[in-house]
């Protein structure tokens, strides 16, 4: 999608939204700031997800040298880098809510997986002090890291279904009953959601769990369908590369927890606005579906 589109897709969003969130936010009994801006919140948003799309590696350099040069007559009266860099924490709310208006819709085929998304390197991280309180320390196998758990639900064709953001030491398993609330089908992933509570859980809801197994434990029958799925369930490990090195959302140069989370959304909107996705590449049946 071309700046243009987006800037559509991103305004008639906000437009809905800004009227839906005033109202809440005086049903509550809180006042709205009702002064005018120079640059709208909607303008902003969309300088956040072209940032993501383009090749630029931090947002300081693609403000100054592409959008207040190359697209200063699409976008009047531009603030200063500091200054928008402050309009951008305002955002958050909104990229929020957009990110779950471009879920995709579930096939009845899904895989689910999480990524870390270091904040600070190992060896700075004793001394790290933006995101103290709120990272958490983790082990993978590469090793210890310091920051949080993106957790995905995606479909055969690469549409995020659902996400989550915890800390770096949430289980993975905790988080899925609440993640694939509203979808059906049958779900893959690796070893670390083996379980027979969350499967006896998901089995209740119409969702058949299927994961790989350990070396130790005794092999599992199941059909030629499942079998298959289970090793292309990598591909959800294509998304997350994607996610990291194309769209940028892991990097460890945030100075601000509320840049850090809208950076992560800005990014996980311009994924889902692309329009060629990692896809399995298959046709989903009722029979594939249930067949117990």
């Amino acid at each position: 999608m071309d700046r243009t589109e987006i800037f559509c897709h991103v305004d008639d969003f906000y437009q809905s939204f800004e009227k839906d969130w005033t109202d809440y936010i005086e049903e509550m009994g809180f006042s709205v700031a009702k002064r005018k801006r120079k640059m709208y919140a909607s303008e902003v948003m969309t300088v956040l997800v072209m940032f993501h799309q383009s090749h630029y590696r931090d947002l300081k350099s693609f403000y100054l040298c592409h959008v207040r040069v190359v697209w200063a007559s699409y976008f009047p009266n531009l603030p200063s880098d500091q200054r928008f860099v402050a309009l951008q924490q305002e955002a958050m709310i909104p990229m929020y809510f957009l990110a779950h208006s471009l879920l995709g819709e579930c096939s009845g085929i899904s895989g689910v997986d999480s990524t870390k998304l270091v904040v600070s390197h190992v060896k700075r991280a004793r001394s790290h002090k933006t995101f103290a309180g709120l990272a958490s320390w983790s082990k993978d196998s590469i090793g210890w890291f310091f920051g949080f758990k993106l957790h995905l639900v995606v479909n055969d064709i690469g549409e995020i279904l659902s996400f989550r953001i915890t800390r770096a030491n949430v289980d993975d398993r905790s988080l899925v009953p609440e993640m694939m609330h509203g979808l059906f089908g049958r779900l893959y992933g690796d070893r670390g959601y083996i379980s027979q509570d969350l499967f006896d859980d998901l089995y209740a809801k119409g969702i058949f769990l299927m994961t790989t197994i350990h070396k130790n434990m005794k092999p599992r029958l199941m059909t030629l369908f499942d079998s298959m799925m289970l090793k292309k369930r990598v591909f959800i490990e294509t998304i997350n590369d994607h996610l990291k090195n194309v769209c940028q959302i892991d990097h460890t140069r945030h100075r601000s927890p509320y840049n850090f989370f809208v950076n992560l959304l800005s990014g996980l909107v311009c994924y889902s606005m692309m329009p060629k996705k990692p896809s399995l590449d298959i046709r989903v049946t009722a029979q594939m579906c249930f067949p117990f």
